[in-house]
């Protein structure tokens, strides 16, 4: 647990230097056993220990005595416990995503790596008070068949199979949110056909990233 809890912070660290959330914004966990380890609640990341890690249980349970998690560990739990495949999350409150997301607009197909998030395009899940169940579900209902959305008013999201590549995931979705901000500033960009995407979806899925 120690390796797990080390490997949370240096990413949490990585949030603040690679700039995708600033002082304690965003928050980030790893699956583990019957339950999952995430950042706690109000502390700048620079100043994380192991022992601030929190250990929430998939039905919600914690002791408060070792600390308390993340304002928003209900929708890791709720995530957790509806994608069997999610091992790692990560939330940022990145610039352009989240930018993007106070529009209350998804991004569409106008570049093929809208495809890094799983689907033909990227979502963005209705606004709900942070750390409600609401915002869970509508969380859960943009990442049907995605691996990462945007949150109305909030910021992004993103998981995968680990903590390394679920943070290339959210790096990715802020990249393309730039993009798609620049794009809009030349007028409404062209954007790629359903028949396309679905050959990018199919060679996407045999895609290795080093």
């Amino acid at each position: 647990m120690i390796k797990l809890r080390s490997e949370i912070i240096k990413y949490s660290k990585m949030l603040n230097s690679k700039k995708l959330s600033a002082l304690r914004s965003g928050n980030i966990s790893l699956r583990y056993k019957d339950g999952f380890l995430i950042t706690p609640s109000g502390k700048k990341y620079k100043s994380l220990k192991n022992k601030d890690i929190v250990f929430v249980s998939l039905d919600g349970n914690f002791d408060k005595k070792k600390g308390i998690p993340s304002s928003e560990w209900k929708f890791h739990q709720d995530i957790y416990n509806n994608k069997k495949e999610a091992k790692a999350i990560v939330h940022a409150h990145s610039t352009n995503a989240t930018a993007v997301s106070t529009h209350k607009r998804g991004i569409p197909p106008f570049h093929y790596m809208v495809a890094m998030a799983g689907g033909h395009d990227i979502k963005c899940a209705k606004y709900a008070t942070f750390g409600t169940r609401d915002l869970s579900k509508n969380i859960l209902k943009a990442l049907k068949d995605r691996k990462a959305c945007l949150i109305a008013n909030h910021g992004q999201i993103a998981f995968e199979k680990n903590l390394s590549k679920a943070f290339e995931l959210a790096e990715e979705v802020e990249n393309i949110s730039l993009q798609y901000i620049t794009s809009l500033k030349m007028g409404k960009p062209k954007i790629l056909s359903v028949k396309e995407m679905k050959k990018v979806l199919s060679k996407a899925k045999n895609y290795k990233r080093g």
